[in-house]
């Protein structure tokens, strides 16, 4: 019964069915009358030619008929595209389908930037985020409900979206004063309204990434509210993401509340798989190592066999990396994981314009010396290039930085065996 609506009417399919069947039986016919042409027998030596042609008409109504039922049914689910614009889209997505599996660990700004330009070169990207944020909405919503804050993996979430521009700026709308809804982003209470509905957090980002067609897979470091706590070089602690980055003091030691987390199974799933994982950019201590220290993740990047790279901040943060050279970076990164994690270390080697210097020396942030000898004591390949951007804040720029770390994942995804220490010099 299926079959037969096909031919109801006002379906606009019917003409070119029966267009293609023309052609096929005009296909059928004139393949009989070349082959009886190619025969001996003078009687049917005539058949060749005029076999050709029809064999040659049944083809064309055949493709027509193809190609206007194709055409047709697009209208109906893309009514915005082009037949050449769709024909691009289809290449782009399957080149995109053979590029290398990367993972990109983090959260923050840093993380969702490099996710932009990384979507131009895969299609096969996981990003684990950090449950730990307890600022602003997400941290209110994850008081009101219980629930690991979703502020991080929204802004993943809407960098790796290949939906309408619209409903990305939907979803990154934040309330204005005047209202209860005060300071909350769209995005955030769309993920919490998802995970009330669905009845788990993980099904709420699969679901919200429906939504947003995104280009890969977003995924949190572990689905149980955690709080990072630190033990700070003048003795104090401090408990909440929120008060260690304020903290002004030096970070000896970091961990999560409650110990044992489990992480989620997407996130193992895709390190277990990965031709590369990435950490970084983004704040050292809150948010590329709450991930790291999630049970099992650590342990998942060191067994994979995949390269690992991390992305050296730019500019110091004030009371988390004051004074830290790019070396510190790795050797904090280190101390809390496992020697020789890092295969690659990328680091900036552009200059910093004076006007952009002064503003940052107001937030008491400079930038991060590259000391390559020591970080190839840390057993690192050092990657130094030109990777930010200064148009207003130095940051990283999304394009340089992940034409570079596509081409070590492709690399990587050809080769076996790690890297032996060395360094690279980049323009």
């Amino acid at each position: 019964m299926g079959l037969l609506k096909w031919l109801y009417p006002g379906m606009r399919v019917k003409r070119w069915i029966f267009l293609c069947v023309v052609g096929l039986l005009l296909v059928a016919s004139g393949s009989v009358m070349a082959g009886l042409g190619l025969t001996k027998t003078p009687v049917h030596r005539g058949w060749l030619l005029s076999g050709a042609c029809i064999l040659a008409l049944g083809i064309g109504f055949m493709i027509s008929g193809m190609r206007r039922m194709v055409r047709s049914l697009i209208g109906v689910f893309l009514p915005t595209q082009r037949e050449d614009q769709l024909v691009d889209l289809l290449y782009r997505q399957r080149q995109l389908e053979k590029g290398p599996k990367v993972v990109v660990i983090g959260g923050g700004t840093g993380l969702s930037t490099l996710l932009t330009g990384l979507k131009q070169y895969t299609s096969n990207l996981t990003a684990i985020v950090t449950v730990a944020d307890d600022g602003g909405s997400s941290g209110r919503l994850r008081t009101a409900f219980d629930m690991p804050p979703p502020g991080d993996i929204r802004n993943c979430l809407v960098a790796l979206a290949d939906a309408e521009p619209l409903m990305r700026e939907l979803f990154q709308y934040r309330f204005d004063e005047g209202s209860e809804l005060h300071g909350h982003n769209f995005g955030n209470l769309f993920i919490a309204a998802m995970m009330r509905v669905t009845g788990d957090f993980e099904t709420a980002i699969r679901e919200s990434s429906r939504v947003l067609a995104i280009r890969g897979r977003v995924t949190p470091s572990t689905v149980q509210p955690v709080q990072l706590h630190a033990r700070l070089a003048d003795g104090r602690q401090v408990v909440g993401e929120t008060n260690i980055s304020k903290a002004g003091a030096r970070i000896a030691q970091l961990w999560l509340e409650p110990a044992g987390c489990m992480p989620s199974g997407d996130a193992l799933t895709a390190l277990a798989e990965a031709d590369a994982i990435v950490l970084g950019p983004g704040s050292l201590y809150t948010s590329i190592l709450p991930n790291l220290l999630v049970d099992g993740i650590r342990e998942g990047v060191q067994a994979s066999r995949g390269i690992k790279i991390y992305i050296c901040n730019v500019m110091t943060q004030h009371s988390e990396t004051d004074g830290y050279t790019a070396a510190d970076h790795l050797q904090a990164l280190i101390s809390h994981t496992a020697e020789r994690l890092v295969d690659y270390c990328i680091v900036n080697t552009a200059p910093v314009p004076q006007a952009l210097l002064a503003r940052y020396r107001e937030e008491q942030a400079v930038p991060v010396v590259v000391d390559t000898d020591a970080l190839e004591r840390l057993g690192c390949r050092v990657i130094g290039q030109s990777v930010i951007s200064t148009q207003n804040y130095v940051r990283h720029d999304s394009n340089r930085l992940a034409k570079l770390i596509a081409e070590l994942a492709s690399s990587a995804k050809n080769r076996s065996g790690r890297p032996q220490p060395a360094v690279v010099a980049g323009a």
